[in-house]
Formats: C-alpha cells, sequence, structure tokens
C-alpha cells in the first residue's frame, strides 16, 4: 500500500511539472505578439504560432512582406546610406518629437542611437492577448492594423486621423501596436515592455503609480537588433504646446538625456506657432544636430552663428494645406542644395522633397563643430538640381491603398 501511494506521488508530480511549461508557453510573449502582427512567424512555442496557418493571417504576411520590402528598397536603404555619409558622429539619444508612432524613420535616419524618444498626442493604447481572438477578430484586427499604417507605407507620415479612427474602437488601440510592427519589421527582438508615467520633474515612474493631471504617460520597450546592442526607445502621450509641456515633466526627462540628435517631419508646422515655442527652443538648445523638413522649425529662429546649414532636396514650397508657410529664405538656401535619391515629408515624391541638415557649432571654441558636418559639394561645380522624372505608370504606392489584400 505505501509502494502505491509512493507511486502515486511521484505521478502527480510529474504530472504537474509536466503543466508548468504549458501554462508558461499559453501566454505570448511581446516580441512574438509584433511579430505576429508584422506578420512574422513567432518562435515555435508560441502560442500563436497555430494561428499562423489561418488563410486570413498568411494573406496580412505576403501583404507586409512585398509592402515594408518596397519602402525599404524605395526609402529606408537610401536613408541609411545618406546618414551613414552625413552624419559622422551621432549621439546616444534621439529626439523625434510629434512623431506619432513612427519608429522606422527614427531608426532608420539615427540607426546608431541606443536611446530614442518619440512624442506625440496619440494614446500608447495597449495589445490584447491575440490568442484569445475569435477568428473574424483575427481578421479585424490585421485590417486595422494595415489600414492604419496606409499613409506611412504611401507617404512616409502618419494622417493623424485616419491612425485614430483605425485603432480606436477594435480590438487593437493607440500606438503600441503599431511600434510592435515596426519594431519587428526593423529586425529587432523586444525584451520587454512597460507603461510609465513621468512626474512633474521629469522623474520616470511605473504606470501604476498615482501621475498628476499633466502627467506624460507612455511606454519604455527595452529592445534589440542583431548585433545584439540593448537600446530603449520611449513613447510618450503628451501635449507639446507650451502650456502643458512647460508642467508636465517631458521636457526635464528629455534634459537628463541631451544633448541628443533630433528629427523634425510632417509636423502640421506646429514649430511655426507661438504656442510652440517651448519645444523649439528646447530642440535648438540640446540638439546636436537637427534633421528636418520645412515643416519643422523656421529658418529665421536658427542663429546662424551657432549652426551650420546642408540642405538637401528641392524646395518646392508647402502643400495646398498650409498655403501660408512658404519661407523665402529657405527657398534661398536651397539654391546651393545636394540632390537627394529619396523621398520625405508631405511633398513625399523624391524630386520634391526637401531635407534640412542642421550642425551645431560648439560653443566654447569659435569656428569648431559639435558634430562633424558632410563635405559641401564644390562651388567651382554646383550640383545640378535633380531633374523631375517623365511620366511613366506610377508604382504600387503611388495609388494609396490599391496594395490592401482586404480591399478598401
Amino acid at each position: 500500500m505505501l509502494q502505491f501511494r509512493k507511486i502515486a506521488v511521484v505521478a502527480v508530480v510529474m504530472l504537474l511539472a509536466a503543466a508548468i511549461p504549458v501554462r508558461a508557453a499559453d501566454t505570448a510573449t511581446a516580441d512574438d505578439a509584433a511579430r505576429f502582427l508584422a506578420g512574422m512567424p513567432p518562435s515555435a512555442e508560441s502560442p500563436l504560432t497555430p494561428l499562423t496557418k489561418d488563410p486570413t493571417w498568411q494573406r496580412h504576411s505576403r501583404f507586409f512582406d512585398a509592402a515594408f520590402g518596397q519602402l525599404e528598397q524605395r526609402q529606408l536603404s537610401k536613408i541609411r546610406t545618406w546618414a551613414a555619409a552625413n552624419l559622422a558622429a551621432p549621439r546616444p539619444t534621439m529626439f523625434y518629437m510629434f512623431s506619432g508612432p513612427d519608429f522606422l524613420y527614427a531608426e532608420a535616419f539615427y540607426s546608431k542611437a541606443t536611446t530614442y524618444v518619440l512624442s506625440a498626442l496619440e494614446p500608447v493604447g495597449s495589445v490584447p492577448d491575440l490568442t484569445r481572438l475569435r477568428s473574424d477578430g483575427i481578421y479585424y484586427t490585421l485590417y486595422d492594423v494595415e489600414h492604419s499604417m496606409s499613409s506611412i507605407l504611401n507617404f512616409s507620415f502618419f494622417i493623424t486621423k485616419h491612425m485614430k479612427a483605425d485603432l480606436r474602437e477594435g480590438e487593437l488601440s493607440g500606438t503600441l501596436p503599431i511600434l510592435y510592427v515596426f519594431l519587428a519589421r526593423s529586425g529587432k527582438t523586444i525584451h520587454s515592455v512597460e507603461p510609465i508615467t513621468l512626474d512633474d520633474q521629469g522623474i520616470e515612474h511605473s504606470a501604476s503609480e498615482s501621475a498628476g493631471k499633466n502627467a506624460a504617460r507612455g511606454v519604455k520597450i527595452r529592445f534589440a537588433g542583431s548585433d545584439g546592442v540593448e537600446k530603449t526607445l520611449y513613447y510618450f502621450s503628451t501635449d507639446l504646446s507650451n502650456n502643458s509641456v512647460r508642467t508636465s515633466g517631458f521636457l526635464k526627462f528629455c534634459a537628463m538625456l541631451a544633448p541628443g540628435n533630433s528629427l523634425i517631419k510632417s509636423a502640421s508646422y506646429l514649430l511655426h506657432a507661438r504656442s510652440f515655442t517651448t519645444v523649439r527652443d528646447f530642440l535648438l538648445a540640446n540638439s546636436a544636430t537637427i534633421i528636418q523638413d520645412d515643416s519643422g522649425i523656421p529658418l529665421g529662429d536658427y542663429d546662424p552663428r551657432r549652426w551650420r546649414f546642408f540642405p538637401f532636396g528641392h524646395y518646392a514650397g508647402p502643400i495646398a494645406k498650409f498655403p501660408r508657410m512658404y519661407q523665402p529664405n529657405y527657398a534661398e538656401l536651397f539654391q546651393r542644395s545636394q540632390p537627394i535619391d529619396f523621398g520625405i515629408g508631405y511633398r513625399w515624391r523624391s524630386f520634391e522633397s526637401n531635407l534640412l541638415l542642421s550642425v551645431k557649432l560648439a560653443s566654447d571654441t569659435p569656428g569648431s563643430v559639435e558634430a562633424t558636418p558632410p563635405a559641401e559639394p564644390s562651388p567651382a561645380e554646383p550640383p545640378q538640381k535633380p531633374q523631375r522624372p517623365p511620366r511613366t505608370r506610377p508604382q504600387v504606392y503611388d495609388r494609396p491603398g490599391s496594395f490592401w489584400p482586404f480591399g478598401r
């Protein structure tokens, strides 16, 4: 009888031991969720792996393979080449105000950064337990992800009202699902995801702790690329207008990471307004380099004694939505621009795009530079302006939506 009880106890222990990894595997990791949403196979032991047999997911995977493949060839690889040639002394921190969840271009321009700070009004949101989605839930979830990214895959920027509508009422919400997709498609492995808040002194706290009315709420994502270097991505949902940003603690948090490099594009010309002077002054004071299109900081707000300017592309003026934002001094500066072979900003076609690299001069030694500037073209042989190419049959992304597997 005693022997029988011993055998029974051993059997129970073995059953419990066998059950533990099964229960642990029932929860998908953040990295597996990111890969699944990005149309990439999750790890073999992930509970999401069986869902990849669904024809909806397989169609989604093919769509993103093609869409991101074209984006890489058309823009991202060319931006990395440009950055390697023109950014010789990158800082570990990069700031990207008014970014939305646009990690793609932050990483393309500043791939050597180890800390990325993105900020915009859009809420952080959440990613639900994808293993609990019904079959029709998978369909609509993947459709919402694709639809919310259509403008950035087409034009290099988000159309905010579309993104808000797509990621507001479905299974997914906010910017976090898009950050997941961009990290996965950029070849990153997510190690941890932590909701956070900032107090009025810019000190980071867990989101579970109480925060003030105007607190900046965000997410902290630790990840690594193929080289294994640990990096951190912050995204904060915060109001960057003067009255709010002066009390939120967000800029105090950024100041602890400064100086950094900054990116500004498709920013609705907000930095031209009096109501955004605080964040504009912060960027000018705390950036070693600033890469922007003409929707960024007005050229007249740069102190020419402290900055060197390197224009690239062609300044065609603002798009029709912003008719009063033409800058004559910008146009004059771009008369000596160097060509670029990629599109960026609201004028997303390469032959219309403008890109300004501003490099801060060191304040202590006149004539020395804070960051190594790119080589300027020889005055004797000024570069030729890129010519508008002949009209041809438009590519897939010249016609938004034509590449969507689920239709309009």
